[in-house]
């Protein structure tokens, strides 16, 4: 089989795809033949040793996919070769073949296409733990959205949107803006491809506390930092709640706590790897939710370009560069 290889910490254009043994089930775990696998932010990262975690080398990018079963390890109940499967793993998808954990794999329907379940359910997964279990979202919430025309972005427009929510959307282009608004948000900001300096951040608070209705977002979702993170929180509304999602400008911001008790606001963490292994069930739960909202319609993932597996380098050099929209997916032929 042929894999992309990270074979040491670096930029990613030292990535390889070639020949690696066949992977093999061990007890709990399953074989899957990789149709399709979605990127992420996280991939561009963990190549360049920058992620949460660091994965002994060498390995395989890709966080999630799906595919079908081919092989299953011993005590593995309700899955079995042949069947169609999401999965979810830290890294490894991006690859003709994957071993998995059964915990981390989900059964998917004939008709969700490999190419839709192997690359909605982490951006997904997350947005909908972020603004449900983190957030608390009902209609009457008003979302500011930073990095708004990402995999995560889009995500969150789409989930918070679904639940009758008002969404603004803050993104670098006006191309980036007009896919957003096909997306159905009721406003957009644009801030510029550039870092923004503390005069430029007073504007940009403004402008953002300009698209409130009510002179202050009750939930920020944001997956970008930096400098345009402490401009977010300070257009939030009392008692709202920021959700740190990552930090996909670059730098990891500092926030002046006196913001949080001026505005009685919480800030809460969305790391959605940990979630699916401390709350599983919930886990399970959330992303049987999005299969239903999936299939009946009320959410409408945008597969922005489908690449074959062989050459995901360059995709992944372009979301390392912020230069992805929407959502790319690598597959096998």
């Amino acid at each position: 089989m042929k894999a992309i290889i990270c074979k040491k910490f670096g930029p990613v254009s030292d990535l390889v795809w070639e020949d690696v043994d066949n992977p093999v089930a061990g007890k709990g775990e399953v074989v899957v033949d990789v149709r399709a696998a979605g990127l992420n932010y996280p991939d561009n990262l963990i190549v360049q040793g920058l992620y949460q975690f660091q994965p002994e080398r060498p390995f395989s990018p890709g966080h999630e996919g799906s595919g079908i079963i081919s092989s299953v390890g011993e005590e593995v109940a309700g899955f079995k070769a042949g069947d169609r499967v999401g999965f979810f793993k830290g890294f490894g998808a991006f690859a003709e073949k994957i071993v998995v954990s059964a915990s981390m794999v989900f059964s998917i329907p004939d008709s969700l296409p490999h190419r839709v379940a192997g690359s909605v359910f982490m951006v997904y997964g997350t947005s909908y733990h972020a603004l449900v279990q983190r957030a608390n979202i009902s209609k009457d919430d008003e979302v500011l959205v930073l990095g708004a025309s990402g995999g995560v972005g889009l995500a969150a427009i789409d989930i918070a949107k679904s639940f009758g929510a008002r969404v603004v959307a803050a993104v670098s282009t006006k191309e980036k803006a007009e896919v957003c608004a096909r997306y159905g948000v009721d406003d957009v900001v644009i801030y510029g491809e550039k870092r923004l300096n503390k005069d430029e951040q007073k504007v940009f608070t403004k402008e953002l506390k300009s698209k409130s209705v009510v002179g202050g977002f009750s939930i920020v979702y944001d997956p970008v930092g930096d400098c345009f993170a402490e401009p977010a929180l300070r257009a939030i509304g009392w008692g709202g709640t920021y959700l740190v999602v990552g930090f996909a400008a670059g730098k990891i911001p500092s926030f002046p706590t006196n913001l949080m008790l001026l505005k009685g606001c919480a800030v809460s963490g969305v790391f959605v790897g940990r979630f699916q292994k401390e709350n599983p069930k919930t886990n399970s739960k959330n992303l049987l939710e999005i299969g239903k909202m999936l299939a009946n319609k009320s959410l409408s993932p945008t597969i922005s370009e489908t690449i074959p597996m062989k050459d995901a380098v360059m995709a992944i050099d372009r979301i390392a560069k912020r230069g992805v929209v929407g959502k790319v997916v690598f597959i096998n032929d």
